[in-house]
């Protein structure tokens, strides 16, 4: 199993793809994914949640020197994206890494 399939325990995204989603990536899906990837702050979102398996909004936004606001709209892209993934726990939403859209965005990236 490789580092991005491997399950992450205590938060609350333990599901490699708890929106069920099919992730054969084709090149409309691809650009979208690599396009979410072109801007930095995202990049970091990434680096932040794969360190701490999972977080809610206000720990990205206590990292980051942006407002609420534009930490949400970047989230928002990630998961539209299908590289990362929410779950509301109550007036809070915690976000992880989508392991299986990261993997199959690995897969179709490396058969270029």
């Amino acid at each position: 199993m490789s580092d991005l399939e491997t399950e992450f325990e205590g938060g609350a995204c333990v599901k490699p793809c708890a929106d069920g989603a099919d992730y054969a990536i084709d090149d409309e899906r691809l650009a979208a994914m690599a396009k979410a990837l072109g801007h930095p702050v995202r990049l970091r979102i990434l680096r932040l949640l794969a360190e701490r398996r999972a977080c809610v909004t206000g720990d990205l936004v206590a990292e980051l020197p942006l407002a609420q606001s534009t930490v949400s709209e970047h989230l928002r892209i990630l998961r539209d994206a299908g590289l990362i993934q929410g779950e509301i726990e109550g007036p809070r939403t915690s976000y992880c890494l989508n392991v299986a859209g990261l993997a199959a965005f690995k897969a179709a990236a490396g058969s270029l």
